[in-house]
């Protein structure tokens, strides 16, 4: 994360960032595809190893391959559509279009989405399977690496892609035309694959809906982004550390959770353990649960929930003191490293409540988290 935020401070100078300025827009759309595809597909392979789906080497390959696949194809129309956000709010406040512009956003938006997906995941495939030779529970090992190597190197490939293309573009050459004309000619033999994957082919009929909206979302994010980046020095530096951190650790909780449940229940969805099948509650029994001052309905995640938080603290202290020392150009004062701190913990304290909720709720509605 603390090498995502250097790269982004010192990639935004390029020639390339400072022309198209909807790149900036599509980084959080695109540094999220980290925990929409790649840390989903972590936490997806973990509970199918923690409950034994991968003991078999034929169905391993299936799930492998499958999923491998899947991921492909999630990058491939997610990057595709963040391009066009991208350049929806980066075009409407002035009301002009730039089609070579578009052109570029498109091709290394799909490119960056798909290379990284594929990389990212081969990488989680062999670090889930060596946790179990090493009888290491692959939700403590897999989503972290996901986390701390999805946003370095998906904001390397979008900058070296679109620095390429730009001055492909500028020679006139027709390499972004070449890329997205191949890619969606690619697309269609996917998501046949992934259709007649057994493993797949639940995720790729429901899993849409999740994923575009946190799409969505982030491009949002990124627009404010395009404006803070403007006004603030120093900005772009701690945006990775600072949305990378709650999505990180949440991630965790959040495939600990699901893992849980598919091993109390016997993968019956739709079925809780006993006294947990509330879905709703406050936010002093999701987090602090277990005290006596907050109830007395079971509460197995809030332990962990109140671990993370605090690991948060100190590691975002030295996070930001790592990028002061690698980056002379930010030095933090004691009242920015308090609001920094204090924003930090209240996002993930916020964000752990919501996973508990989400996680439970479609649990219930029959869907697996």
């Amino acid at each position: 994360m603390v090498a995502a935020g250097i790269v982004l401070h010192k990639v935004q100078e390029w020639t390339v960032f400072k022309e198209v300025n909807e790149i900036i827009i599509m980084v959080p759309a695109l540094l999220g595809l980290k925990g929409n595809l790649e840390m989903t597909l972590a936490a997806r392979l973990s509970t199918a190893a923690n409950i034994g789906h991968m003991d078999r080497t034929k169905e391993a390959v299936s799930l492998i391959l499958g999923n491998l696949v899947l991921v492909q194809c999630q990058g491939i129309v997610v990057g595709f559509l963040a391009s066009l956000a991208g350049m929806a709010m980066g075009w409407a406040p002035v009301g002009k279009l730039h089609y070579d512009h578009g052109l570029l956003l498109c091709a290394s938006a799909v490119v960056t989405a798909s290379l990284a997906s594929f990389a990212l995941g081969v990488i989680m495939i062999v670090v889930i399977l060596l946790s179990r030779k090493l009888n290491l529970n692959p939700d403590n090992v897999a989503t972290p690496i996901a986390a701390s190597l999805g946003d370095v190197t998906t904001l390397s490939l979008l900058a070296w892609i679109a620095d390429v293309l730009f001055r492909d573009l500028e020679n006139e050459q027709f390499t972004a035309h070449i890329i997205i004309g191949g890619y969606f000619l690619v697309l269609p033999i996917f998501l046949y694959m992934a259709w007649n994957n057994k493993h797949t082919v639940e995720v790729l009929q429901t899993g849409w809906t999740p994923v575009l909206m946190a799409m969505l979302i982030s491009s949002g994010g990124g627009l404010i982004m395009d404006h803070a980046v403007e006004h603030f020095k120093g900005f772009t530096v701690f945006s990775p550390v600072m949305n990378g951190a709650g999505g990180n650790l949440v991630a965790i909780q959040a495939s600990r959770m699901t893992t849980y449940l598919h091993s109390m229940t016997n993968s019956l969805l739709g079925t809780f353990p006993q006294g947990e099948d509330q879905v709703c509650m406050l936010p002093c029994a999701a987090i602090c649960g277990g005290w006596k001052t907050c109830g007395s309905m079971p509460a197995p995640h809030a332990p962990i929930s109140r671990i993370l938080l605090v690991l948060l603290v100190p590691g975002q202290i030295i996070f930001v003191y790592t990028i002061c020392v690698l980056n002379s150009d930010v030095m933090p004062t004691p009242l920015f490293l308090l609001a920094y701190t204090l924003a930090s913990f209240c996002q993930v304290f916020l964000l752990l409540y919501l996973c508990q909720i989400l996680v439970y709720w479609m649990w219930s509605r029959g869907s697996d988290p």
